[in-house]
């Protein structure tokens, strides 16, 4: 007799039992436990029993879940769906609140004295941009209503027998339908044949530009295939025992500062620990601080590290002058400079490892030619809020593809003004640190080659840094970057074409260095996607292609955010993110090219002093063991005067800030995005939408730091 499964059929109504398993509302599961079918309780015999059981539990497969389940499936997914709408309704909310506030409070960045900018300069470059500004947003007002009465121009459709029967003096025509086909004539003849030709320019050196980044691509992937990079001469021998006929020269260490009480423990610990004999450096530091709190705190970090045996000075100037220049000038001055081979010099934010010189330095033994040697940068803040992301993906193409591939195949690029080593022979030899212009680094890099040193960059050696956060600070450094080559240009070409130095080191220094990376980039992402393609849409007589607007740009894209792969779901970001900072860095080029007032003005970039974690662990050693050494007295004046210096700066706070040239551009290209519409430019549109998004977030500076 069969065996009865009556028991089992009896469980069989009530579905599939689940457990559900709830961290959160938006992070939940479900494991179905199933239980035996009376196919389990068949002996497999043969296979076709075998073939029989299995499609027997394939039928009963959508008979499993019960309409409970589907039920706690649907609520799940219910709550999920409704804490995602909440979370962004809430961020919205949160959005708007911050718009609001940032409107009333009236901070603009006209009414905020910023010294890296001429206000006469920027009066004429922002009323420039407002008169784009209503001139189109006239033009869409009179282009909507030309649509509304029947012109419908999409392009490259003109309608042109329609505009001829209008035009016709035969022809019967109201007075709107007279003045508008006016002025499509004024377009055609007259407007769209000059803008056409601008516009052909640009993507003419837009492809250009793209070629030469291209290059520089396959450059770097030769590198890498080849396994190519520069190798130092060295000697294993131990510190402790000596020189032991090791490579040790003397070595002198600078950092320059002023007023960056953020940062100054961090770099001056991280110098003084470097893996070198103490009888062949000298640390010295370069303060140009004017803040009296900020000097007595320098000069006591440098008595406590002199009680701790290091090799260091303290050097202050009264007389800031020559900024960052004059004060690496004047401390190059001193008698006993003479007495070093090589100088490395840091900024006050930067931390090279201890073994930096150990694996500097050694590369300019048998190798009188070599001039410099350059380290990478890396970043401790590299993912602190978007901004900082962008910069870390822009910063990374700049060392892993540029200067590396220049290095290689050139033995030159720009100096970065910090976190490398020169030969002070070549400094000499090339006029020494100029005052100038404010890239100091760049002028003596220049001056170098043309005198024949060599440079070397090195990829796999990186001191770590800070970017800065808020966006003003990254605006004040772009423009004094972007402002300072185009001063150099001028004074150094006259230099350049008399060098002895070959055509084709002429031809890179001119064209590529200087015209193609320095002035032509800025000019036309600015001119080309902030300007034409706007005109465009209200003269749609001259065309912008497609591939010119989304193609090239998001392939550019990626080729630059290759280096810095774990920034890929960025890209669009940061394509949106370069066309909106070319505003600023037209406006830099212009001023340095030209020679205006704010092209001279040099401004510290601002710190915030973060530090990895173990950087931290080892200040705190240092800090304890300066504590044995140091008197209570002091230390206890020593904080009272931080807590009066506290209470000054929230007098001081910072704050967020409206920019108005990006904001009148964000309202320029959504006007322009309307009026795409009308011409049904798919594209067009998308591109001038997200990019007006774009400058309106930055303009209301919602990108950086966020200031309560």
């Amino acid at each position: 007799m069969a065996p009865s499964f009556d028991w089992w059929g009896k469980e069989s109504h009530r579905g599939t039992p689940v457990v559900v398993k709830m961290e959160n509302p938006n992070n939940w599961s479900m494991v179905e436990l199933e239980g035996p079918s009376e196919d389990d309780f068949l002996y497999p015999e043969d296979d076709d029993l075998s073939s029989m059981r299995q499609q027997r539990r394939l039928e009963k497969g959508g008979r499993n879940k019960n309409a409970k389940q589907l039920t706690w499936v649907l609520l799940l997914k219910a709550h999920k769906a409704a804490g995602c709408l909440t979370s962004i309704a809430s961020a919205l909310v949160s959005l708007a609140s911050v718009v609001r506030r940032r409107v009333a409070s009236g901070r603009t960045d006209t009414t905020d004295t910023i010294a890296s900018e001429n206000p006469r300069v920027k009066s004429r470059f922002y009323t420039c941009i407002k008169v784009f500004l209503w001139l189109s947003i006239l033009l869409l007002g009179f282009e909507m209503a030309a649509y509304a009465k029947g012109w419908h121009f999409g392009a490259p459709d003109l309608q042109l027998q329609y505009l001829y029967t209008l035009t016709n003096p035969l022809s019967v025509k109201d007075l709107f339908d007279s003045i508008y086909s006016k002025w499509v004539l004024i377009r055609v003849d007259y407007l769209a044949p000059p803008l056409q030709l601008l516009t052909n320019a640009c993507i003419l050196l837009f492809l250009i530009q793209s070629v030469d980044r291209l290059v520089l691509c396959l450059g770097c992937l030769w590198i890498r295939l080849k396994g190519i990079k520069p190798t130092a001469k060295e000697d294993s021998v131990d510190l402790e025992s000596g020189d032991g006929g090791g490579y040790f020269p003397m070595v002198l260490v600078q950092i320059p500062m002023c007023n960056e009480k953020e940062v100054y423990q961090q770099s001056i610990a991280a110098v003084c620990n470097l893996d070198w004999p103490k009888s062949k450096i000298l640390i010295q530091i370069l303060d140009d601080s004017d803040d009296p709190m900020t000097v007595s705190l320098i000069k006591e970090e440098v008595q406590k590290w002199q009680q701790e045996g290091a090799n260091i000075v303290y050097r202050h100037r009264v007389i800031r002058e020559g900024y960052k220049a004059g004060n690496l000038k004047s401390a190059m001055n001193c008698s006993y400079v003479k007495d070093y081979e090589f100088v490395a010099i840091f900024d006050a934010d930067f931390q090279p490892y201890p073994d930096f010189l150990k694996r500097t330095v050694p590369h300019f033994k048998d190798n009188e030619e070599l001039g410099l040697v350059q380290a990478r940068w890396s970043f401790v803040n590299k993912d602190e809020n978007l901004l900082t992301r962008l910069q870390n993906v822009n910063l990374a193409f700049h060392f892993e593809v540029e200067q590396q591939v220049n290095g290689i195949f050139l033995n030159f690029f720009g100096f970065n003004g910090t976190a490398g080593v020169w030969r002070i022979k070549a400094l000499e030899e090339s006029g020494g640190w100029l005052e100038r212009t404010t890239v100091e680094d760049m002028d003596i890099a220049v001056r170098a080659h043309l005198h024949g040193w060599k440079f070397i960059f090195l990829n796999d050696v990186e001191c770590q840094c800070e970017l800065p956060e808020s966006y003003e600070a990254y605006r004040k450094q772009q423009h004094r970057w972007h402002s300072g080559p185009m001063q150099l240009f001028r004074l150094c070409l006259p230099d350049v074409i008399k060098a002895k130095i070959s055509f084709w080191k002429k031809f890179n220094m001119i064209f590529l260095f200087f015209l193609l990376r320095k002035l032509i980039l800025p000019f036309y992402s600015f001119t080309l996607f902030c300007i034409i393609l706007p005109m465009t849409m209200f003269i749609p007589e001259a065309t912008l292609p497609s591939w010119v607007v989304c193609y090239v740009p998001a392939t550019m894209s990626f080729l630059n955010i290759l280096p810095a792969p774990k920034s890929f779901p960025f890209i669009v970001p940061y394509l949106l993110f370069e066309n909106t900072m070319s505003v600023t860095k037209f406006n830099a080029m212009i001023s340095g090219l030209f020679q205006l007032g704010s092209a001279y003005e040099w401004v510290v970039t601002k710190k915030s002093g973060r530090s990895s974690e173990g950087d931290l662990v080892s200040l705190v050693e240092k800090e304890l063991k300066h504590q044995r050494g140091a008197s209570v007295p002091d230390l206890d004046e020593m904080r009272e005067e931080i807590k009066q210096q506290e209470q000054k700066a929230r007098k001081k706070k910072k704050h967020n800030r409206i920019y108005t040239k990006e904001l009148a551009l964000a309202f320029l290209l959504l006007t322009a995005s309307v009026r795409s519409l009308l011409s049904a430019q798919g594209i067009h549109f998308y591109f001038l939408l997200f990019q007006g998004v774009s400058f309106l977030l930055v303009g209301l500076d919602l990108i950086g730091e966020q200031v309560d």
